[in-house]
């Protein structure tokens, strides 16, 4: 797919029917957020072994035992 430019979607917003909009900001609006959470969920996986190192110890299943 060729590369789409901010301008040209802009133009196409404008063809749309004004009760379209909504679902074009909708559909927008998820992208971001499945962005947003999938760099969050490639945080987490990053970070599980270093935690593990501090948080899977004799001490910290002493500290948790009677929980």
């Amino acid at each position: 797919m060729d590369t789409v430019t901010i301008p040209q979607v802009q133009e196409q917003l404008r063809r749309l029917p004004p009760d379209k909009l909504g679902v074009v900001y909708d559909f927008i609006s998820y992208l971001i957020e499945r962005s947003a959470s999938s760099e969050a969920f490639r945080t987490m996986l990053a970070s599980e072994e270093v935690l593990a190192r501090d948080w899977n110890t004799p001490e910290e299943d002493e500290a948790w035992a009677d929980l």
